[in-house]
C-alpha cells in the first residue's frame, strides 16, 4: 500500500526583489548583472517580488518571463495595493503573498561546531547544518562556505560565505582577511563591489542590525 503524502508547514529564507517602478527591461538587466556576478548564489534561485513602491500598472506576465530569462525563479508577489493587482498577479501565475510587519524567526537548536582544518578549494562547498562553522585556513575564490549559525574564518576569505542560512539574523561572519566574492547573513547579501574599501583585506566581523548588514573592523 502506498503511503499518503504529508503536507506540513515550514519556513524558508527567500531573496526579495524590491521594484521601484514598472520598467521591466531595467529590472531584467539588473538581475542579469547580479546573476553574472555570482552565478553560484543567484542562478535558479527563488525570488519574491515586492511591488509596494510601484505606482503604475505592471505587466505581470512580462515581469515573470523577464525574471525567468534572467536566470531566477519568480515564486510570488507581495505588496499589492488592491484586489485588482492581486488578481492580475495571480492570473500571471504568481503566488500572492502577504508580508508581516515583523519577522517571525523560529530558533534552531545548534549542534556542535563544524571545524574544517584544511583550505577550502575552488569549487568546494562546506555546509554546517544547524551549527556554527570554523575554517582554520583559507577559502579560495569559487569556494562556498555555508552555516545555519555563524562562520569564523582564520585565514583569507576569497570565496562566498553564507551565515544564518536557515534565517538566523543573529549569525555572524568573522574573518581575518576579507576579499570575498559574496558575504551573506539570513538572505541579506553583499557582493564584492558592495563592500566598502576600508574593510577590504582587513580583519572584520559582519552582522545584521535592523534588517541591514553591518561591517566592523576587529582589532584583536
Amino acid at each position: 500500500m502506498s503511503k499518503t503524502p504529508d503536507l506540513k508547514g515550514s519556513s524558508f529564507t527567500l531573496s526579495v526583489l524590491h521594484l521601484s517602478d514598472h520598467q521591466i527591461a531595467h529590472t531584467v538587466q539588473f538581475l542579469r548583472e547580479k546573476v553574472a556576478q555570482a552565478p553560484a548564489f543567484f542562478a535558479n534561485a527563488p525570488v519574491v517580488i515586492n511591488v509596494a513602491k510601484v505606482t503604475a500598472d505592471l505587466d505581470y506576465p512580462a515581469l515573470k518571463q523577464g525574471i525567468t530569462h534572467a536566470g531566477l525563479i519568480p515564486v510570488g508577489i507581495t505588496g499589492c495595493k488592491d484586489k485588482r493587482s492581486q488578481n492580475l498577479a495571480a492570473a500571471a501565475g504568481f503566488a500572492v503573498m502577504s508580508a508581516t510587519n515583523s519577522a517571525i524567526q523560529a530558533p534552531i537548536e545548534l549542534t556542535p561546531t563544524k571545524v574544517v582544518s584544511t583550505p577550502v578549494r575552488s569549487g568546494q562547498q562546506i555546509y554546517a547544518k544547524d551549527s556554527d562553522l570554523v575554517i582554520l585556513s583559507h577559502v579560495s575564490a569559487g569556494a562556498e562556505v555555508i552555516a545555519d549559525g555563524s562562520i569564523h574564518i582564520y585565514g583569507t576569505l576569497r570565496g562566498r560565505a553564507i551565515a544564518g542560512a536557515s534565517g538566523q539574523t543573529a549569525a555572524r561572519i568573522i574573518c581575518h582577511d576579507l576579499q570575498a566574492e559574496l558575504i551573506s547573513i539570513a538572505g541579506h547579501y553583499w557582493l564584492s563591489d558592495q563592500i566598502e574599501g576600508q574593510f577590504w583585506q582587513q580583519r572584520v566581523m559582519l552582522s545584521m542590525t535592523d534588517e541591514s548588514l553591518h561591517l566592523e573592523t576587529l582589532t584583536i
